[in-house]
């Protein structure tokens, strides 16, 4: 069920027209602000034009909704159309709705709705068109992912926190997403990030933190575990994806490669091995050159902690962003991260709540980059910018 069905009643949307001939549409007392929203309807020969017909050579790529092509409008802008399948169990009145809302979420850190358009079995939605496409275009090919340097980097990490940040708590309404991953973060001509892909998304009406749904949607590796056994949905939901994203920037790896054999095919897994070693520094993709140290272990514990099983320990996305625009906070340790043995299939971890005792404290340098791979860099920093407290053995 979409996220937007639970919103007020929505436009009549029998006939809808194209720009050109919005102004000749009579308007209906009952269509709300369909009078305000009226323009940002396409018609389906205008995109069939931009999109050469939705040819082949125009398709940008395909997801669980249906496929995405590249188009150019009349007035030469450039729009990405979204193609929604004709499977889709969403209705016209639902998809509306949703497009009534999404218009309402303006961030710089998600993609913008420029319309949509609904004839017939056809539902589109149009988008503004990012020319670096997503995000795993880049990090997860060898050839390109010199392209993410340690800066790109990080900015990528504090621009979908501050996405979902907006999402969970400054939105006309709260939206869980469900589906944070590295191909729903698209990338603008300057690699900043904007999440995009709302069709799995939740909207929270007033006062409520959490739904138990049995109709699981997502992806494996990135879903939280209480939700992908369970059906527990929450925000916390969208802090673990993001949790595993983190891990992917700074690894350069998907979550779970059978190439890398053993211990290290689970991402998750292999950075809490490492955590409790004493060597997250290891994890840090070797393809990088330079990066900050210290940034790229506060970012690795980060990822840890957002990965918790315990929902409760899990950090939310106003406590992601302070850490993470701060100077100078406290970063209490991981409990033990809710892990998956192999795709598709979970195994559950607890932990109890840490106490204030548990807890490091982390100053971000505002020094420049270091080499990569100094072993002595990685004692100091063990040693003299994080101090940790004793804490219960196998946590």
């Amino acid at each position: 069920m979409g996220f937007i069905s639970i919103l007020c009643p929505c436009m009549d949307t029998t006939r809808l027209r194209g720009p050109a001939e919005s102004s000749h549409r009579p308007h209906d007392p009952g269509d709300g602000d369909a009078a305000d929203t009226i323009d940002l309807f396409f018609g389906l020969h205008t995109l069939q034009l931009a999109t050469n017909f939705f040819s082949d050579l125009n398709q940008l790529g395909h997801g669980g909704f249906g496929p995405v092509y590249k188009g150019l409008m009349p007035n030469g802008q450039v729009v990405a159309v979204k193609k929604l399948s004709l499977e889709s169990r969403q209705g016209v009145k639902e998809f509306t709705n949703e497009v009534k809302l999404l218009l309402k979420i303006q961030h710089k850190n998600l993609v913008t709705l420029l319309g949509c358009c609904i004839e017939g079995p056809e539902k589109m939605l149009v988008y503004e068109y990012l020319p670096n496409k997503s995000l795993d275009h880049f990090l997860f090919d060898k050839t390109k992912s010199s392209s993410l340097d340690w800066t790109t980097r990080f900015n990528i990490v504090t621009g979908v926190a501050r996405g979902l940040l907006y999402l969970h708590e400054e939105a006309p309404e709260r939206i869980i997403h469900r589906d944070i991953k590295a191909s729903n973060i698209l990338l603008d001509e300057r690699l900043n990030p904007k999440i995009s892909d709302f069709g799995l998304a939740r909207l929270f009406p007033g006062d409520d933190t959490h739904v138990q749904t049995f109709r699981i949607s997502g992806t494996h590796g990135y879903m939280a575990p209480e939700y992908a056994m369970r059906g527990y949905l929450s925000v916390k939901t969208d802090v673990f994806s993001f949790g595993i994203l983190v891990l992917e920037l700074i690894s350069g790896r998907k979550n779970h490669d059978v190439q890398c054999g053993g211990e290290k095919a689970d991402l998750l897994n292999y950075a809490w091995v490492l955590y409790q070693e004493g060597k997250i520094m290891d994890l840090v993709d070797q393809t990088l050159g330079k990066y900050n140290p210290d940034e790229a272990a506060m970012c690795i514990q980060l990822g840890l902690l957002c990965c918790q099983a315990s929902i409760v320990d899990r950090l939310d996305m106003n406590s992601v962003h302070l850490m993470l625009s701060s100077d100078s906070f406290t970063l209490p340790i991981p409990g033990k991260p809710g892990i998956h043995g192999r795709v598709g299939r979970w195994t559950t971890t607890t932990t109890a709540a840490f106490t204030n005792t548990n807890a490091s404290s982390v100053t971000k340098a505002s020094g420049g980059s270091r080499a990569s791979g100094s072993s002595n860099y990685l004692e100091d920093f063990s040693r003299n910018s994080i101090s940790t407290s004793s804490f219960d053995e196998g946590r």
